[in-house]
C-alpha cells in the first residue's frame, strides 16, 4: 500500500470513528430518561409486542391468512426485543446481543425474521413462512434463555434426558 493511499485510508478511519462516537454521545445524552420512565416504556413496548403477536394468532384462527400472522408475530417480536432497550439503553442492548454467547441466536432471530416477511409478503409462500416462524420462535427462545443465567444448560440437559427415554 502506497503511504499516500495509507494516509487517506487512516483519516477516513479516523473520520469514522470521531463521527460515529459524536452520534453515539448524542443519542445517549438524548436517552436519559428516569428509571420510572424507563420502566413504562419497557412495560408498554413489552405488551405492545405481545399483543401484536396475539393479534396475529386471531387472524390466523379468522382465516386471514398466514401473511397477516407473520405479519404482526414477527413486529411483535421486534417491538418485544426492542423494549429492553428501555431498561439498559439501546447501545448495551446491542452491545448484550451480539455478544459471544448470544451472538449466532441473535443473528437466526434476526434472518429469520427478515426471511419471514419475505416469505409472507414477497413470495406468499404459507409453507416457508410457517417454516421460517416457528425457526424464528425456536430462536427467540433460546435467544431470551441466553439472559437467565444457566437456563441454557438446564433446557440442554432436559432435552437430553427426554431424548435418551
Amino acid at each position: 500500500m502506497s503511504p499516500l493511499r495509507r494516509r487517506r485510508a487512516v483519516s477516513l478511519h479516523s473520520f469514522w470513528c470521531y463521527y460515529c462516537y459524536r452520534n453515539c454521545t448524542q443519542i445517549n445524552d438524548m436517552s436519559t430518561l428516569s428509571w420510572s420512565t424507563r420502566i413504562k416504556g419497557f412495560i408498554i413496548c413489552f405488551a405492545l409486542g405481545i399483543l401484536l403477536s396475539i393479534l396475529g394468532s386471531v387472524a390466523l384462527f379468522l382465516h386471514r391468512g398466514i401473511v397477516v400472522f407473520a405479519v404482526f408475530y414477527t413486529l411483535g417480536n421486534i417491538i418485544s426485543m426492542a423494549s429492553t432497550c428501555f431498561l439498559m439503553g439501546p447501545f448495551k442492548q446491542i452491545k448484550k446481543m451480539f455478544a459471544e454467547t448470544r451472538l449466532i441466536a441473535t443473528i437466526i432471530v434476526l434472518v429469520m425474521m427478515v426471511l419471514t416477511f419475505i416469505a409472507a409478503i414477497v413470495w406468499k409462500k404459507a409453507g416457508l413462512t410457517l417454516i421460517f416462524i416457528i425457526i424464528q420462535s425456536l430462536a427467540m427462545t433460546w435467544y431470551s434463555l441466553s439472559y437467565i443465567p444457566y437456563a441454557r444448560d438446564a433446557v440442554k440437559k432436559t432435552m437430553s434426558a427426554i431424548l435418551e427415554v
